[in-house]
């Protein structure tokens, strides 16, 4: 490194770090991804995706549905999303799509998913002819996706085509001839042979469903669950999806999106619902598929934007997130976090009134979503990804002109610094100015000033020969601030160090220990190394405090340098 790492590494932090060497960086990511899936009414068909891409993957998204509709030779259009018709569709209706797929160059959108559906839904389960069509529907989806070179098919089961509905056993034309449970017999069956003719040609998709079992949470707890199912809409659903785990091979993955998610507006709801999908939902799987279930059936959650923007009292009461005594996009950040954390991968995002990208549908108003909800953006950034928001912030600061570090002596060059209301000057022997320090009573190393190493100007904080010990600088913040926190770190000999965030009250007692943040330094031990993070001040916290910390350093031949501390606020 050559030049100061202010402004350089704000916008270099905001592009993604570069890439470094070693141990550290070399060791398998042990964390589980979460991503988050763009779905509504502005959904793009394959040529606005590859005409948008660019544009499209500037949003805090990983993947987007595709809404895909064959063209017939009679220049009429084949929606994709009516796949339970028993129409005959042909291979050649779709290469457009194909060939537009191929083309794109994805690079943030990593997860994308053709649209299918359950309508028209007209064709009874019984009938072998109409669902030799069906499966082969389902054969010409998988085959787009897989030659598109997408993640899998997101399957929609809600009845949008009316009077039809394929999964409600009241509809169906022949149910005074079959039983209840005959036409679940039947309806496992074909979920059997569609998931054959999908893995036939794409051996190891993700299946993502707006939602699976948990619509049908009502029927679990009892000894027959068939008995309930009988009465829902969706009773028929289960059946289908237990037979997608008949034949289902272990490559495949089963999101269950839990679309009633939509109003959830607490913590316990997101963790009621895990666990009901993870655990109720799989009495109304056969038991011989428990395990698979247990496997490969993943927990996800809807979210419905326009329900933090629907005006309260308004025709849309009844699709509305309260504020809950703060501003609602706020409770759209948590709620999105929420949701992420308890998710196993994916959390989807629908939108109705408003657009993320250029689309034809003019149900969609004019207005995008950040200028519709403003802050939506940056809320569901922070929820995906804190470390990606404290990098775009950074970037959009220094652009700006406001970037300001409110480290004291960050950088390690001042002799003299103020620190609130007193100014400390630098001691020889003595850590730098504006830092204090501490080790174990057992520990008797030494917190110096080095003027002749840093990593971009001479001085830097030395720590030699402490098992355990820090250089500790606090400062005042309050509850629900954001703030970026990164330094680098160089070691020699023995031992290791990183960064920690901790909290203290108005009057510096330690607290919310739990919300403690740790940020380990990835990098080649003998250069400078890169440490950063994103934490919250919790609640009940009045002080942020920063720790350079080391541990394991046993002789005087054991050093570690820190420099270039930088502390951001990340709100406005």
């Amino acid at each position: 490194m050559t030049a100061r790492l202010t402004l350089a590494v704000a916008v270099g932090v905001a592009v993604g770090l570069a890439s470094v060497t070693g141990a550290g960086a070399a060791a398998e990511d042990a964390r589980r991804p979460k991503k988050l899936i763009a779905s509504g009414w502005d959904k793009p068909d394959s040529e606005r995706l590859l005409k948008n891409l660019a544009l499209m993957e500037k949003r805090p998204f990983d993947g987007v549905i595709i809404a895909v509709e064959g063209r017939m030779g009679d220049g009429k259009t084949c929606p994709m999303r009516a796949t339970f018709s028993a129409e005959p569709w042909k291979r050649e209706w779709f290469d457009h799509t194909v060939r537009n797929l191929k083309a794109c160059r994805f690079t943030r959108f990593t997860d994308n998913f053709v649209q299918v559906g359950a309508n028209p839904g007209n064709v009874d389960w019984f009938d072998d002819e109409g669902w030799r069509q069906i499966v082969d529907h389902w054969r010409i989806a998988a085959w787009v996706a897989k030659q598109g070179g997408l993640r899998g098919l997101l399957f929609d089961p809600e009845p949008y085509s009316r009077p039809h509905a394929q999964f409600a056993f009241a509809a169906q034309p022949q149910r005074d001839r079959h039983t209840f449970d005959a036409y679940a017999e039947k309806a496992r069956e074909r979920g059997r042979q569609v998931m054959a003719a999908v893995v036939a040609e794409f051996p190891d998709p993700t299946l993502f469903c707006y939602f699976m079992n948990s619509v049908c949470t009502r029927a679990t707890g009892h000894r027959d669950p068939n008995r309930i199912l009988s009465t829902l809409t969706y009773g028929l659903l289960p059946a289908f999806l237990d037979g997608w785990l008949d034949a289902a091979p272990p490559g495949v993955t089963l999101v269950d999106g839990c679309e009633r998610a939509y109003r959830f507006n607490s913590v316990g709801e997101y963790l009621e619902a895990g666990v009901a999908i993870k655990g109720a939902c799989q009495e109304l799987v056969s038991p011989e598929n428990r395990a698979k279930y247990r496997t490969q059936v993943q927990v996800s959650f809807g979210t419905y934007l326009d329900a933090y923007w629907n005006p309260k009292g308004s025709e849309w009461d009844k699709w509305y997130i309260d504020g809950l005594g703060g501003a609602r996009v706020e409770r759209l950040r948590a709620n999105a976090q929420t949701a992420l954390r308890v998710a196993d991968e994916y959390v989807w995002l629908y939108g109705e009134k408003f657009h993320w990208w250029p689309t034809p549908n003019p149900r969609v108003k004019e207005k995008s979503w950040p200028d519709a909800l403003p802050g939506c953006e940056d809320a569901i950034r922070y929820a995906r990804d804190p470390v990606e928001y404290g990098r775009y912030r950074i970037a959009e600061m220094a652009k700006a002109g406001t970037l300001t570090n409110l480290a004291a002596n960050g950088y390690f060059d001042a002799e003299k610094v103020r620190v609130g209301e007193r100014q400390e000057t630098w001691r020889r022997g003595g850590p730098p100015a504006g830092w204090g320090a501490w080790q174990k009573s057992d520990s008797k190393g030494a917190f110096t000033w080095d003027r002749a190493v840093g990593a971009t100007a001479a001085g830097a904080g030395c720590i030699r020969n402490v098992s355990d010990g820090c250089f500790i600088q606090n400062r005042e913040a309050r509850p629900g601030e954001r703030y970026a926190v990164g330094a680098v770190r160089k070691l020699q000999g023995r031992g290791d160090a990183l960064l920690r965030v901790r909290w203290q009250t108005a009057d510096t007692t330690w607290t919310a220990t739990a919300a403690d943040k740790v940020i380990l330094c990835d990098g080649p031990r003998d250069d400078w190394a890169e440490g950063f993070g994103v934490v919250e001040v919790p609640e009940g916290a009045g002080r942020l405090v920063i720790l350079l910390l080391v541990r394991g350093q046993a002789s005087d031949e054991d050093l570690a340098w820190f420099d270039d501390v930088r502390l951001y606020r990340l709100d406005d």
